[in-house]
Protein backbone atom coordinates (compact mmCIF):
# COMPACT_ATOMS: atom_id res chain seq x y z
CA UNK A 1 0.00 0.00 0.00
CA UNK A 2 1.18 3.36 -0.76
CA UNK A 3 -0.02 7.30 -0.51
CA UNK A 4 -2.36 8.68 2.26
CA UNK A 5 -4.91 6.13 2.98
CA UNK A 6 -8.65 7.87 1.27
CA UNK A 7 -11.30 9.54 3.30
CA UNK A 8 -13.87 7.06 1.44
CA UNK A 9 -11.50 3.79 2.42
CA UNK A 10 -13.83 0.89 2.16
CA UNK A 11 -12.56 -1.31 4.85
CA UNK A 12 -14.35 -4.44 4.27
CA UNK A 13 -12.54 -4.16 0.29
CA UNK A 14 -9.23 -3.47 2.46
CA UNK A 15 -9.54 -6.63 4.47
CA UNK A 16 -10.46 -8.96 1.71
CA UNK A 17 -7.36 -7.74 -0.16
CA UNK A 18 -4.90 -8.24 2.97
CA UNK A 19 -6.48 -12.11 3.16
CA UNK A 20 -5.76 -11.92 -0.48
CA UNK A 21 -2.15 -10.82 0.41
CA UNK A 22 -1.75 -12.98 3.26
CA UNK A 23 -2.66 -16.63 1.85
CA UNK A 24 -0.34 -15.10 -1.72
CA UNK A 25 2.93 -14.57 0.62
CA UNK A 26 2.19 -18.14 2.77
CA UNK A 27 4.64 -20.53 2.01
CA UNK A 28 2.06 -23.21 2.77
CA UNK A 29 -2.23 -23.45 2.70
CA UNK A 30 -3.35 -21.15 5.19
CA UNK A 31 -6.71 -22.00 7.66
CA UNK A 32 -9.03 -19.50 8.10
CA UNK A 33 -7.82 -19.10 12.01
CA UNK A 34 -3.88 -18.62 10.97
CA UNK A 35 -5.84 -15.73 8.21
CA UNK A 36 -7.57 -14.01 11.06
CA UNK A 37 -4.56 -13.74 13.14
CA UNK A 38 -2.11 -12.88 10.57
CA UNK A 39 -4.19 -10.34 8.98
CA UNK A 40 -5.85 -9.17 12.86
CA UNK A 41 -9.34 -9.89 11.98
CA UNK A 42 -11.59 -11.73 14.07
CA UNK A 43 -12.69 -15.07 13.38
CA UNK A 44 -16.60 -14.67 12.15
CA UNK A 45 -15.18 -11.12 9.87
CA UNK A 46 -12.41 -13.83 8.30
CA UNK A 47 -15.43 -16.90 7.46
CA UNK A 48 -17.74 -14.33 5.79
CA UNK A 49 -14.46 -12.84 3.24
CA UNK A 50 -12.87 -16.74 2.72
CA UNK A 51 -16.09 -17.51 1.58
CA UNK A 52 -16.73 -14.79 -0.78
CA UNK A 53 -13.75 -14.82 -2.05
CA UNK A 54 -14.02 -18.19 -2.61
CA UNK A 55 -17.48 -17.86 -4.09
CA UNK A 56 -15.70 -15.28 -6.26
CA UNK A 57 -12.88 -17.56 -7.47
CA UNK A 58 -9.48 -15.57 -5.67
CA UNK A 59 -9.52 -18.29 -2.78
CA UNK A 60 -9.45 -21.72 -3.53
CA UNK A 61 -10.91 -24.50 -0.05
CA UNK A 62 -8.66 -27.64 -0.46
CA UNK A 63 -10.07 -30.68 0.51
CA UNK A 64 -7.99 -30.47 4.40
CA UNK A 65 -10.18 -27.11 4.81
CA UNK A 66 -6.78 -25.00 3.96
CA UNK A 67 -7.09 -22.21 0.99
CA UNK A 68 -4.47 -21.20 -1.53
CA UNK A 69 -5.02 -18.90 -4.25
CA UNK A 70 -7.93 -19.38 -6.58
CA UNK A 71 -8.00 -19.59 -10.50
CA UNK A 72 -9.17 -15.87 -10.60
CA UNK A 73 -6.03 -14.65 -10.01
CA UNK A 74 -3.61 -16.01 -12.56
CA UNK A 75 -6.54 -14.61 -14.70
CA UNK A 76 -6.66 -11.32 -13.60
CA UNK A 77 -2.80 -11.78 -14.02
CA UNK A 78 -2.83 -12.68 -17.55
CA UNK A 79 -4.74 -9.47 -18.00
CA UNK A 80 -2.57 -6.91 -16.48
CA UNK A 81 0.38 -8.23 -18.43
CA UNK A 82 -1.39 -7.95 -21.65
CA UNK A 83 -2.73 -4.35 -20.26
CA UNK A 84 0.75 -3.32 -20.89
CA UNK A 85 0.57 -4.13 -24.76
CA UNK A 86 3.95 -5.36 -25.49
CA UNK A 87 6.18 -4.77 -28.22
CA UNK A 88 5.86 -7.02 -31.03
CA UNK A 89 7.65 -10.18 -30.81
CA UNK A 90 9.10 -9.07 -28.02
CA UNK A 91 8.32 -12.40 -26.34
CA UNK A 92 10.43 -14.03 -28.73
CA UNK A 93 13.43 -11.33 -28.39
CA UNK A 94 13.74 -12.24 -25.05
CA UNK A 95 14.02 -15.74 -25.72
CA UNK A 96 16.73 -15.69 -28.63
CA UNK A 97 18.72 -13.07 -26.00
CA UNK A 98 18.60 -15.47 -23.26
CA UNK A 99 19.40 -18.77 -25.71
CA UNK A 100 22.08 -16.80 -27.39
CA UNK A 101 24.29 -15.32 -24.03
CA UNK A 102 22.83 -17.84 -21.61
CA UNK A 103 21.77 -14.88 -19.53
CA UNK A 104 18.03 -14.37 -17.68
CA UNK A 105 16.51 -11.32 -20.22
CA UNK A 106 13.82 -8.66 -19.08
CA UNK A 107 11.21 -6.56 -19.97
CA UNK A 108 10.13 -3.72 -17.99
CA UNK A 109 8.01 -0.13 -17.99
CA UNK A 110 8.16 2.45 -15.67
CA UNK A 111 3.92 2.64 -14.53
CA UNK A 112 2.47 5.19 -11.97
CA UNK A 113 6.26 5.67 -10.40
CA UNK A 114 6.48 1.96 -10.53
CA UNK A 115 8.95 -0.19 -12.65
CA UNK A 116 6.98 -2.95 -13.67
CA UNK A 117 8.33 -6.55 -15.03
CA UNK A 118 6.03 -7.56 -18.12
CA UNK A 119 8.29 -10.55 -19.14
CA UNK A 120 10.72 -13.00 -18.60
CA UNK A 121 13.02 -15.37 -20.57
CA UNK A 122 15.61 -17.35 -17.89
CA UNK A 123 18.97 -18.63 -18.59
CA UNK A 124 21.21 -20.94 -17.25
CA UNK A 125 23.81 -18.27 -16.17
CA UNK A 126 21.56 -16.17 -14.04
CA UNK A 127 20.48 -16.36 -10.62
CA UNK A 128 17.00 -16.45 -10.36
CA UNK A 129 15.36 -13.07 -9.06
CA UNK A 130 12.46 -13.35 -7.09
CA UNK A 131 11.63 -9.75 -7.51
CA UNK A 132 12.42 -9.63 -11.17
CA UNK A 133 9.58 -12.23 -12.14
CA UNK A 134 6.70 -11.14 -14.99
CA UNK A 135 3.84 -8.92 -13.47
CA UNK A 136 6.02 -8.15 -9.99
CA UNK A 137 6.60 -4.42 -9.55
CA UNK A 138 10.42 -3.16 -7.87
CA UNK A 139 12.96 -0.92 -7.81
CA UNK A 140 13.74 1.41 -10.24
CA UNK A 141 16.85 3.31 -8.74
CA UNK A 142 18.86 -0.15 -7.63
CA UNK A 143 18.17 -1.88 -11.21
CA UNK A 144 19.81 -1.48 -14.31
CA UNK A 145 16.11 -1.68 -15.84
CA UNK A 146 14.81 0.95 -14.24
CA UNK A 147 17.76 3.34 -13.80
CA UNK A 148 18.12 2.79 -18.13
CA UNK A 149 14.31 4.14 -17.93
CA UNK A 150 14.61 6.74 -15.53
CA UNK A 151 17.89 7.66 -17.46
CA UNK A 152 15.02 8.51 -20.92
CA UNK A 153 13.25 11.06 -17.84
CA UNK A 154 13.54 14.77 -17.47
CA UNK A 155 15.22 15.62 -14.29
CA UNK A 156 12.53 17.09 -12.92
CA UNK A 157 10.09 14.27 -13.56
CA UNK A 158 12.46 11.38 -12.53
CA UNK A 159 13.01 13.30 -9.30
CA UNK A 160 9.35 12.99 -8.25
CA UNK A 161 9.36 10.07 -9.40
CA UNK A 162 12.00 9.11 -6.93
CA UNK A 163 10.71 11.20 -3.88
CA UNK A 164 7.52 9.93 -4.28
CA UNK A 165 8.71 6.09 -4.22
CA UNK A 166 11.52 6.40 -1.73
CA UNK A 167 15.01 4.59 -2.39
CA UNK A 168 14.86 1.38 -0.54
CA UNK A 169 18.08 -0.59 0.51
CA UNK A 170 18.79 -3.37 -1.04
CA UNK A 171 22.49 -4.07 -0.09
CA UNK A 172 25.37 -1.58 0.83
CA UNK A 173 25.95 -0.54 -2.84
CA UNK A 174 22.37 0.57 -3.30
CA UNK A 175 22.38 4.70 -3.84
CA UNK A 176 21.14 6.20 -0.39
CA UNK A 177 19.87 9.62 -1.82
CA UNK A 178 18.07 11.00 -4.93
CA UNK A 179 21.32 13.06 -5.07
CA UNK A 180 23.48 9.58 -4.81
CA UNK A 181 21.44 8.53 -8.28
CA UNK A 182 21.05 12.17 -9.86
CA UNK A 183 25.15 11.77 -9.33
CA UNK A 184 25.56 8.45 -10.95
CA UNK A 185 23.02 8.84 -14.08
CA UNK A 186 24.33 12.41 -15.01
CA UNK A 187 27.85 10.31 -15.90
CA UNK A 188 25.56 8.34 -18.74
CA UNK A 189 23.92 9.35 -21.92
CA UNK A 190 20.16 8.38 -22.94
CA UNK A 191 20.38 5.16 -24.56
CA UNK A 192 23.05 3.90 -23.54
CA UNK A 193 23.24 0.83 -22.07
CA UNK A 194 23.09 1.20 -18.07
CA UNK A 195 24.76 -1.38 -16.09
CA UNK A 196 24.46 -1.79 -12.11
CA UNK A 197 26.63 -3.95 -9.66
CA UNK A 198 25.65 -5.29 -6.32
CA UNK A 199 23.03 -2.47 -5.95
CA UNK A 200 19.55 -4.83 -5.95
CA UNK A 201 21.37 -7.81 -5.04
CA UNK A 202 25.04 -9.07 -3.51
CA UNK A 203 27.55 -10.62 -5.89
CA UNK A 204 24.93 -10.12 -9.02
CA UNK A 205 25.29 -7.63 -11.65
CA UNK A 206 22.31 -6.16 -14.49
CA UNK A 207 22.74 -4.20 -17.60
CA UNK A 208 19.61 -2.58 -19.25
CA UNK A 209 18.90 -0.43 -22.41
CA UNK A 210 15.46 1.31 -23.12
CA UNK A 211 14.15 0.33 -26.98
CA UNK A 212 14.63 3.60 -28.88
CA UNK A 213 11.30 5.32 -29.44
CA UNK A 214 9.09 3.34 -26.74
CA UNK A 215 8.59 3.69 -23.04
CA UNK A 216 10.06 -0.45 -22.46
CA UNK A 217 13.81 -1.56 -21.51
CA UNK A 218 15.28 -4.65 -22.05
CA UNK A 219 17.97 -6.29 -19.53
CA UNK A 220 20.11 -8.88 -18.17
CA UNK A 221 21.50 -10.18 -15.12
CA UNK A 222 24.78 -12.23 -14.31
CA UNK A 223 26.21 -14.07 -11.35
CA UNK A 224 29.31 -12.11 -9.89
CA UNK A 225 29.84 -8.41 -10.74
CA UNK A 226 30.74 -8.14 -13.71
CA UNK A 227 28.34 -8.01 -17.26
CA UNK A 228 30.47 -10.12 -19.76
CA UNK A 229 31.36 -8.02 -23.08
CA UNK A 230 29.26 -10.38 -25.38
CA UNK A 231 26.75 -10.38 -23.23
CA UNK A 232 26.72 -6.75 -23.43
CA UNK A 233 26.19 -6.97 -27.10
CA UNK A 234 23.45 -9.24 -27.22
CA UNK A 235 21.60 -7.16 -25.38
CA UNK A 236 22.51 -3.82 -27.96
CA UNK A 237 21.45 -6.33 -30.31
CA UNK A 238 18.33 -7.28 -28.88
CA UNK A 239 17.33 -3.69 -28.01
CA UNK A 240 17.47 -2.96 -31.99
CA UNK A 241 15.62 -5.80 -33.03
CA UNK A 242 12.87 -4.95 -30.96
CA UNK A 243 12.85 -1.35 -32.26
CA UNK A 244 12.71 -2.58 -35.63
CA UNK A 245 9.69 -4.76 -34.89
Amino acid sequence: MTGEQPSDLIRSVSRALRVLEEVARADRPLSVKVIARRCGLNLSTSYHLVRTLCYEGYLHRRPDGDYVLGSQVAERYHEMLEAFERPPRASAVLRHLADASGHTAYLAQLADGRLVVVDVAEGPRSPWLEDLQAGLETAPHATALGKALLLSLPSRARRGLLTGYGLRRFTSCTPASVEDLEQELARLRPGQVVEEHGQFRDEVACAGAVVPGTQWAIGISTRGLAIPQAASARLVAAVRDLARA
